[in-house]
């Protein structure tokens, strides 16, 4: 079996957990590939494992069984872009902060390595993004290549900037013009994040549907709206400081205003495992602190 591991710093009290983790996949003579940057981390830490490859990249990856990310759900959106049309599984162990998509606490890492040996796990098959840039005609390569993100678009204002104007069209037919500090198109997976926090709609995970909420809107009417994963969608954008900036997920760059954005369904999917005792909606309870009396 192969698997490779990605992650980002982690607590003192972790270091144990983490060394188990090593640990166990040694007793098992798992074949380990490490990205270069969590190598330099445990390195660092003292952590032994053993790894002999290493990536650096996509192109580097090996032909792994499954990706491990240790971190939050951002260091499980980096996996996502490693392994690209490929559908690795990837299981998330949150040794981070929230976790809606790293599920795993540290605590649990022996026993959910079990249950992956064992083949006791799901496949939740989440939708992702894809976007083509264009400028005066001219394709754009904003994200050297990985064109795609399992959480959302953005298109917002820069730092500097008042606010932008996002002509929004469904399928070639006009839909509104937004006045906004941006807009974001989320994913059912990405409607816990950005989306979450400009006041957009949560749904469940695995629905067909993307949701357009815009950032602080000048029109107080305009609400969020939610489309099918069949819709194309495209954008044109208008801003005083004639630039912008276009995000997929965690990555972001600043960019011309006149370019023109559509926005699709990714041809293929990101293959998220779900361990036996793993429930959506006990993470919802659980992170958003649903159902506490805050007087108490």
């Amino acid at each position: 079996m192969k698997i490779a591991i990605h992650g980002r710093n982690f607590k003192d009290e972790t270091k144990p957990f983490v060394q188990t983790m090593f640990d166990t996949l040694a007793n098992k003579n798992i074949e380990l590939q490490i990205s270069e940057s969590y190598q330099k981390i445990l390195t660092e830490v003292g952590i032994i494992h053993s790894a002999t490859t290493f990536y650096t990249n996509q192109k580097d990856l090996f032909d792994a069984n499954f990706v491990l990310t240790l971190g939050g759900d951002g260091t499980l959106l980096d996996a996502v872009t490693h392994v690209g049309d490929r559908e690795t599984p990837i299981l998330g162990i949150n040794t981070g902060r929230l976790g809606f998509l790293a599920t795993v606490s540290p605590d649990q890492i022996e026993e959910s390595l079990q249950e992956l040996f064992a083949e006791n796990y799901t496949l939740d098959q989440r939708t992702l993004v894809s976007i083509d840039s264009r400028l005066n005609g001219e394709k754009l390569d904003i994200f050297s290549g990985v064109n795609f993100g399992l959480n959302e678009l953005g298109i917002m204002k820069t730092d500097t900037s008042s606010m932008i104007m996002v002509r929004a069209y469904l399928n070639g037919e006009f839909l509104n013009t937004y006045w906004a500090d941006g807009l974001i198109i989320a994913t059912a997976t990405g409607s816990t994040g950005y989306n979450l926090s400009v006041g957009g709609p949560l749904v469940i995970p695995t629905s067909d549907i993307f949701v357009i909420s815009p950032m602080s809107p000048h029109n107080l009417n305009v609400r969020p709206l939610v489309v099918s994963t069949d819709s194309v969608m495209s954008f044109e954008i208008e801003s005083r400081s004639n630039n912008c900036l276009i995000s997929l997920d965690a990555r972001s760059k600043v960019v011309d205003s006149n370019i023109k954005i559509s926005m699709k369904r990714e041809q293929f999917k990101a293959n998220l495992i779900r361990l036996s005792d793993t429930n959506f909606l006990n993470t919802l309870r659980s992170k958003l602190n649903w159902g506490f009396d805050v007087r108490n």
